[in-house]
């Protein structure tokens, strides 16, 4: 019975899962405002975060969004895109927010910035929102 005791902390330990997206390294517990996609400013308000591991949530020009991310750092993958469904006069823009997002394959944080980019060179930068 001594030997079940002993080994089941290490079991316990065996099945946890630690973060390693890029929210554990800088961007989790931020709010994070997009700046420009492709060197071109934020055509309308953007927000992205990390509220849980393996998790992105955020506000794009029209629709609160989801998804799953969990390509460990500093490699960016979202997964499972989901928005709702509103209308309004940015729709486009949200279009190409949510195209650009699908697009990132890395992801750097420094400081109070995130930037997210392709292989292409396409990058998408934000900023923390404070």
């Amino acid at each position: 019975m001594l030997r079940l005791f002993l080994f089941t902390p290490l079991i316990a330990l065996g099945t946890c899962q630690s973060d390693e997206s890029v929210a554990a390294y800088g961007a989790g517990n931020e709010t994070w405002v997009l700046e420009s996609i492709a060197g071109e400013p934020a055509a309308a308000s953007t927000t992205l975060s990390f509220p849980e591991a393996g998790q992105i949530a955020g506000k794009a020009p029209c629709n609160s969004y989801s998804g799953t991310m969990e390509a460990p750092y500093p490699w960016f993958e979202v997964t499972d895109l989901s928005a709702t469904r509103m209308v309004c006069p940015e729709l486009e823009a949200e279009g190409a927010y949510f195209a650009a997002l699908m697009a990132m394959t890395q992801s750097e944080v420094s400081g109070d910035v995130l930037v997210l980019r392709n292989e292409q060179g396409y990058e998408m930068v934000f900023k923390s929102g404070e």
